[in-house]
């Protein structure tokens, strides 16, 4: 499923729409009744995590955001995508095991009752376009070269649109989100983040609890580890504190650079997952873990580079 700097960059997506009116409805989803958002207004956009959230309101209700605001949208999308000095691109105790992720953000976003707001978790090859239609870039398993169907399709006034693909919608009445534990968010709590971290879990369970990393998906999980040098199932109680500073800094600073490269239009290129041999040459180990009872993801490391620390050791220092 996309990770934080996927959905924010949908989140800007959507926010040159936001104080227009829903001119036209379309899409597939049958959880919601698309037909409800015909004439709505979109008031706000936002993103915590992997979640995308659209506040609707009638049509005589606000207009959406002023002429400083909008200003102020287009300086912090420009910003993002300014050159990133220096390379390569935040106290609760922590839960002894971790839910499966996707349990976690509904149960994280989730409020009583119906609401304005949109909620949109996206599933696989999850998108939203902006004056566009996704188009088949391969046949399908029967060997049709069918375009995907959008869930949602929402023409504006001025004549723009977008459409949502592979995500499902239920209405809401707030985020609900906690800003404290997004990775992309000014407001992430460091501190809370490595106190999970120190918890006597394998460390690759507790990066994909969204509720101290909020956005921090598998592929994001398998290259900081690499980046740290650390091993999936370390057990984060074993490592030293500048090795978690570390971790956390290899986290922060990653999505931060894959969410420039995505608003420059360049792709990722992992240096671990999905690899057979990591950077320096080291053929890679791949296997299925998470918690018992929980969603395993799979995991790439190398075992050269990435030495487990285990009860007794010493400070490890990797292979190269």
């Amino acid at each position: 499923m996309p990770e934080g700097p996927s959905v924010r960059k949908f989140q800007l997506l959507t926010s040159p729409f936001v104080g227009q009116m829903v001119a036209k409805v379309g899409g597939s989803s049958r959880k919601i009744n698309v037909n409800d958002l015909n004439a709505l207004r979109l008031q706000d956009s936002q993103v915590h995590g992997k979640n995308l959230y659209l506040a609707f309101v009638a049509a005589e209700g606000p207009s959406g955001p002023t002429a400083e605001e909008t200003m102020l949208q287009k300086e912090a999308a420009a910003a993002v995508c300014s050159p990133v000095q220096g390379g390569q691109e935040q106290v609760c105790a922590p839960h002894p095991h971790p839910q499966d992720e996707e349990l976690q953000e509904l149960q994280h976003s989730r409020s009583e009752g119906p609401g304005n707001w949109l909620r949109f978790h996206f599933g696989l090859f999850g998108s939203v376009r902006a004056n566009e239609f996704s188009r088949a870039n391969r046949a399908n398993k029967r060997g049709d070269w069918k375009d995907p169907v959008p869930r949602l399709i929402l023409h504006f006034e001025r004549g723009g649109f977008l459409a949502f693909y592979n995500c499902r919608m239920h209405w809401c009445s707030s985020p609900g989100a906690d800003p404290a534990s997004d990775i992309l968010s000014v407001e992430f709590h460091r501190g809370r983040a490595l106190d999970a971290l120190r918890a006597p879990d394998p460390i690759c369970y507790t990066l994909l609890d969204q509720r101290y990393f909020s956005g921090l998906g598998n592929i994001i999980k398998n290259e900081i580890l690499y980046l740290a040098k650390i091993h999936p199932l370390t057990r984060g109680s074993l490592l030293a504190p500048l090795d978690l500073e570390h971790l956390l800094d290899c986290a922060l600073q990653f999505s931060s650079d894959w969410l420039h490269h995505k608003l420059c239009g360049q792709g990722l290129h992992p240096q671990i997952y999905q690899k057979e041999q990591c950077p320096l040459g080291h053929p890679v180990m791949k296997g299925t873990f998470g918690p018992l009872g929980g969603f395993k993801r799979l995991t790439w490391w190398c075992p050269q580079c990435q030495p487990e620390v285990l009860p007794g050791d010493g400070d490890p220092s990797p292979v190269t």
